[in-house]
């Protein structure tokens, strides 16, 4: 029983406990970002290998009169979302305070093998309904669990990257479910969808049980670190004092403290202060030794939202979310009835809002060497004229139906720009507030919390999306769906560009670098450093 405790919770047995097999790489950078990646892959090409074949499997399976199906398709969209917008939350709090992020995510696995079960095997609106809303329990746990860990694992310097990676797997589950979901349904049939879908489900349980977090490993690696340098102590002389602190090699730290801050080496001559966790920003003070950070009065999720540009972020993940999703409600309806289009044509138009995500880590590298805000206000507003322009796509002939792809593959673009700023900036926020008072989450964080915030807005804009899309193209017809869609993008451009990043009228930190050791203490190395500092 100890044993199979240990392995959900990842502590050792007792300290002979032998290191799992392959622990160097199962709990690697690398071996992380491709459990997470695939995590979210498969949570999304769940999500959209239906869309193209719920309008066909409506009215084949339920028997949905074919008046009533566009209804039905935005409330099986929109369940999905209100699922997420209510689990996310939950799910970040969960997760904070949980000794291992891997038990979560395969609860959220289970959750996401019952509802593909019950989906594959529905044939009323009602099971279709809880099957979806199954769906969006899991996503909100993949989701808010899985960027918390890619923090925990590679920092905050490199985030914006690697959440473009994270990007990248969305974009292809968005890409590739409903391509194939609408290729498999009309060439085989309904059941096979879900044979791709299960397939996947098995290779990503192997992968999160396989998958050892960071800090789990250091049970290990630590002692493993810690005998090596008993080792080179015992061969080579102690260095001196001076050396340590500018000595050449790279992230050695010194031995001297200094206004709340440590110095460390990390390149031949070039000398970094770290802020110490002890030292107040906002007073300005240095906290005693041995002294414990006062944890904050508030619960870290209203700390948080009471954070301008938290709040900022959290509105654009709302507006994006709405935009993404609001193409899955009315396209595949929309190409049936205008260019006599089957499940296949529906599915392989989303080509071309999808295949610009591709761009997605040079996007997150940007966002970490320039920041966030004129990426994300430039995605919002470049996108309004193409959305405008949507409504001119009215009948069936070739120039149409390449004018509606190139239409769709300049959204795809735009709305590239904004999604991994907008994810990078939830870990900005965290840092900041914990920069400001440190300690004030308490030992475990409050990424996954933040996250979960992060993952509820996105939930509204996809209860928001399809609602509003359907609707409007039902009651008011297509070109007033996609301009009102355009201008919603207005709403989100405005406050990003005053508060994303920091408020636009004070000096932030821009660069991932920055961000990572402090803006003031970067400007005091580098001040120090022209100095004549070596």
């Amino acid at each position: 029983m100890e044993r199979v405790k240990s392995f959900f919770s990842g502590a050792r047995v007792d300290r002979t406990s032998p290191p799992p097999y392959l622990l160097t790489v199962r709990s690697s950078k690398t071996f992380i970002l491709v459990t997470i990646c695939i995590a979210v892959f498969t949570d999304i090409f769940l999500y959209g290998i239906i869309v193209p074949v719920i309008p066909f499997a409506l009215s084949s399976r339920a028997n949905v009169p074919q008046s009533s199906v566009q209804s039905y398709v935005s409330i099986l969209l929109a369940v999905y979302g209100a699922a997420l917008l209510i689990a996310s939350p939950f799910a970040g709090w969960y997760a904070d305070c949980s000794s291992s992020r891997r038990l979560p995510l395969l609860i959220g696995l289970l959750a996401l093998a019952g509802a593909t079960v019950m989906l594959c095997l529905a044939r009323t609106v009602e099971l279709l309904v809880i099957g979806r809303i199954l769906q969006g329990f899991s996503a909100a746990i993949v989701w808010t669990v899985g960027q918390a860990l890619l923090v925990d694992t590679v920092g905050q310097k490199d985030i914006g990257q690697t959440l473009g990676y994270v990007s990248i797997s969305m974009s292809v589950g968005i890409l590739l479910a409903p391509l194939l979901g609408g290729i498999v349904y009309e060439r085989a049939g309904y059941y096979p969808v879900f044979y791709m879908a299960f397939a996947l489900i098995t290779v990503d349980i192997l992968l999160r049980l396989v998958l050892v977090e960071k800090k789990v490993a250091t049970q290990w690696l630590s002692h493993e670190a810690a005998g090596s340098e008993d080792a080179e102590r015992r061969e080579k002389p102690s260095r001196d004092s001076d050396k340590a602190t500018f000595g050449p090699e790279q992230g050695v730290p010194s031995t001297n403290a200094v206004g709340g801050t440590r110095a460390e080496v990390s390149s031949p001559g070039i000398v970094r202060r770290k802020t110490s966790r002890n030292f107040n920003r906002k007073t300005g003070t240095q906290l005693a030794a041995g002294s414990h950070p006062q944890l904050s009065k508030w619960p870290p999720v209203l700390t948080l939202l009471k954070s301008r540009r938290l709040l900022t972020a959290l509105w654009g993940c709302i507006v994006q979310g709405s935009q993404m999703t609001a193409f899955d409600a009315v396209i595949p309806i929309y190409v049936q009835r205008t260019f006599n289009w089957t499940s296949t044509g529906a599915g392989l138009i989303f080509l071309a809002i999808m295949i610009p995500g591709f761009a997605a880590p040079l996007v997150g590298w940007a966002s970490d060497k320039y920041g966030p805000r004129w990426l994300t206000v430039s995605g919002f507003m470049l996108a309004i004229p193409f959305w405008v322009l949507l409504r001119l796509v009215t009948n069936d002939s070739l120039g149409q139906k390449v004018l509606l792809c190139a239409l769709l593959f300049l959204i795809g673009i735009t709305l590239c720009l904004v999604n991994p700023p907008l994810m990078a900036e939830i870990t900005y926020v965290v840092e900041a507030k914990e920069r400001e008072v440190p300690g004030r989450f308490g030992p475990t964080g409050a990424y996954a919390q933040a996250y979960g915030l992060f993952v509820t807005a996105f939930a509204a804009g996809t209860l928001i999306g399809p609602l509003w899309s359907g609707n409007v193209e039902e009651s008011a017809g297509w070109g007033t769906m996609a301009w009102s869609m355009g201008l919603f993008g207005v709403s989100a451009a405005i406050p990003c560009s005053i508060w994303t990043g920091g408020l636009i009228s004070e000096k932030n930190a821009k660069s991932g670098e920055e961000r990572a050791i402090g803006k003031g203490a970067l400007d005091e190395a580098q001040n120090t450093e022209s100095g004549g500092v070596f």
